[in-house]
This record gives structure tokens, sequence and C-alpha cells, in this order.
């Protein structure tokens, strides 16, 4: 027994060759949309590490390097006692050298800087400290320059000319 549909929509649905390529190209491109998901899932969710007892034992043996120091340390108190003592005896200073960087050591600072033509910035910098008498020779220096040599360049050795004996 046969069943016949009525349907005005499927003889034009499928002898329209225009409709069919659309089909066809919806169908692949859901297709190739479908298919790279556990590629993709397998890429976004790698798989736990497996450790055996070889990787165990060579983690355990690795040193750790000691840290690098980050920048310019602050100054300990005793070098702010003598920054503060040769600002005292230039008289930026006023209070009795306690080794603390307070207001009252940034402010003789800033005025001793200002005195001396330097910016005053307030902060410890190599120039104010050199100018302090507490700076080292070579603080605020650029690198250090190879000395040009004094004597002179010897003159390249030549050979003697053919048929010529050398002195």
């Amino acid at each position: 027994m046969a069943v016949l549909v009525d349907c005005d929509f499927l003889p034009n649905f499928w002898t329209n060759p225009e409709m069919n390529k659309r089909i066809l190209r919806s169908f692949l491109s859901a297709m190739l949309l479908v298919s790279p998901v556990p590629v993709v899932y397998a890429a976004a969710h790698p798989p736990a590490p497996q450790t055996t007892k070889s990787t165990a034992s060579s983690k355990s043996k690795r040193k750790k390097r000691p840290a690098k120091p980050k920048g310019q340390k602050a100054p300990t108190a005793d070098r702010i006692k003598e920054i503060q003592a040769a600002l005292q005896k230039d008289g930026s200073y006023q209070a009795e050298p306690n080794g603390r960087w307070d207001d009252a050591t940034i402010e003789a600072m800033k005025k001793y800087q200002d005195k001396n033509g330097i910016s005053p910035t307030g902060k410890i910098d190599a120039l104010t400290l050199n100018k302090l008498g507490l700076g080292s020779e070579t603080a605020g220096k650029g690198a250090p320059v190879p000395a040009a040599s004094s004597s002179p360049a010897a003159p390249p050795l030549r050979s003697p000319a053919p048929g010529t004996t050398q002195q």
C-alpha cells in the first residue's frame, strides 16, 4: 500500500538545481563545523602529565637559583645617619641624626641640593652624595674608557724583495 503525499513544494524542491546547490553547501558547511570539534577540544584541554620516577627524581635534583636583587636597595639607618650628619655640618639639617629618612631629612636634602645647584628632589643621588663628601670617586661618572697607548705603532713587517738580502 503506497501513501501519496500531496505537497506543492516537493516537485520544485527536488527539480530546482539552485536549491540543490544551497542544500548541498549547507550540509557540507555543517559537516566542516562539526568535524574539528574533537581536535579543538583536545587542544584546549591537554591531557594530564604523567609522572614517572625518573622525572620526579630529576625535579628534586634541580637547584634553585638565588633571586637577583631588584633595583637599588634602600639605605641603611647608619648610612642615613651619615647623610644627616653631613647635612647638619652644612647647616641644612637642624635636628639630631636619627637614621630615619623623614620629612625633616627630605627638606634638608632639598635645601642642600638647591643651595649647591642640584635639582632639589630631596632624593639621594650620586651627585648630591659627592658634594656632601659621602660619594665614591666613580659615582655618577660614565663607564671607564681604555687609555690610548702612548707608544707609537710598530711598522709592519715586510719580506725582502726577491734577489736582495736582508740586513
